[in-house]
């Protein structure tokens, strides 16, 4: 992670983003801090499981609090809203791949992305592909294993 990079996010992502924070500084630190204090009581922490335990799970949960808040420092909002018919971050495309049934992705930044729930990249190599393009375009590119994809758009949301 770079220092100066931007993340871009939609508005959700954002949010996402914020919950987590909130529950990392009120929720799981409080817990880490009971976790700690009832570790030391069990008495001498060079061989106490419990507390070792406790200090890595501190060491996460400050880390992932830093991480959140230099994404958040450098967040770039997308949104989806724009009045233009073309692909691009945060909007939601119909898309038809080598002739197999229509499928909805939403095009998200990198650290939004979740292909699971059909939230791909833009980075990714559909994303990059589709990105600029329009309704009713036909876009063919090979992927990195040699392999061709023909993909149309059916609709831009």
């Amino acid at each position: 992670m770079e220092a100066n990079q931007t993340y871009k996010l939609t508005p959700k992502g954002i949010d996402k983003l914020k919950e987590e924070l909130n529950d990392l500084k009120t929720n799981q630190r409080e817990k880490n801090l009971e976790a700690l204090k009832e570790a030391r009581a069990q008495g001498d922490l060079s061989e106490n499981a419990d507390y070792d335990a406790a200090r890595d799970e501190q060491a996460r949960i400050e880390s992932r609090i830093k991480e959140i808040e230099n994404i958040l420092k450098h967040a770039e909002v997308i949104s989806g809203d724009s009045k233009n018919d073309k692909v691009h971050i945060g909007k939601s495309v119909l898309l038809k791949v080598n002739g197999k049934d229509p499928v909805e992705y939403s095009i998200v930044g990198s650290l939004e992305a979740d292909p699971f729930n059909n939230k791909i990249s833009n980075e990714s190599p559909v994303g990059k592909a589709v990105i600029g393009h329009k309704k009713g375009d036909n876009v063919k590119f090979k992927t990195e294993a040699n392999r061709n994809i023909e993909i149309t758009i059916l609709d831009v949301k």
